[in-house]
């Protein structure tokens, strides 16, 4: 896909993956509407990169609709979606003060599992209604899972089961989307430098990184980024969940 003056949408946009991906799609020449929870840092990104800023609670029906309805008026219908919206937190299903609050497992679904499905829908129905491309591409959609759906460690079974979600969602939905001219891929990225992975190791340091086998750091946003563009450009990326972890098995 030429990215060239393409109307994209990216969320968790404030900080983190969602901010160097909205960063490196504008540097693409895209016109790029971001979207967070977080209106002031949200506002801050879209006013370094030039971007139109909205403030959503993606998890939300009405929210979300506005929100993709505010981005198609200022830019047109968007051909690319990237959902980068994320909470994470490590706690037991029981602890010394008795089971997990119920509210804290549907928190982290509502956040993590809800949000992109909901945005997926509404992103997809109206890609369906541009004109393809001359490959016959109409959009793609790119959700962020996590290397934790796969192997996820003791105190994150919450977490777990919503990137767990949204890995099972993306060859359904991508089989259910492809007659439409419509790619849906996901990244599951390991040890990111991200709020989300500070909030989920409370006892982070330089041990960890030096578990993953190459390289001996937590990832940088930007080589997220950089997947993500790829994943754009290279049509025949359909249906997959990428792991992005430098070999991390944990």
């Amino acid at each position: 896909m030429d990215l060239w003056a393409c109307p994209a949408v990216v969320t968790g946009a404030a900080s983190g993956l969602g901010a160097e991906t909205a960063r490196y799609l504008t540097e693409a020449g895209a016109k790029v509407a971001v979207i967070d929870i977080d209106a002031e840092g949200v506002q801050r990104v879209a006013d370094e990169i030039g971007a139109l800023a909205i403030p959503c609670d993606v998890a939300d029906a009405r929210s979300a609709e506005q929100a993709i309805a505010m981005a198609r008026a200022a830019h047109g219908a968007a051909r690319v979606l990237v959902h980068c919206v994320g909470r994470g937190h490590c706690n037991p299903i029981v602890g010394v003060s008795g089971p997990m609050p119920l509210e804290d497992f549907r928190q982290l679904v509502e956040v993590n599992l809800i949000s992109t499905f909901n945005m997926m829908r509404l992103a997809a129905a109206d890609m369906a209604g541009l004109q393809p491309l001359a490959n016959g591409e109409r959009g793609v959609i790119l959700s962020t899972a996590s290397v934790s759906a796969y192997e996820g460690q003791s105190g994150e079974a919450a977490y777990a089961a919503s990137k767990g979600g949204v890995v099972s969602m993306i060859l359904p939905a991508s089989r259910e989307l492809g007659p439409l001219g419509i790619r849906v891929v996901g990244i599951a990225p390991g040890l990111f430098g991200t709020q989300t992975l500070f909030d989920m190791e409370k006892n982070l340091d330089s041990r960890l990184a030096r578990q993953i086998p190459f390289p001996h750091r937590f990832g940088d946003p930007a080589e997220f980024a950089m997947l993500v563009l790829h994943v754009l450009k290279n049509v025949m990326i359909n249906g997959s969940v990428l792991r992005l972890d430098g070999g991390y098995h944990r």
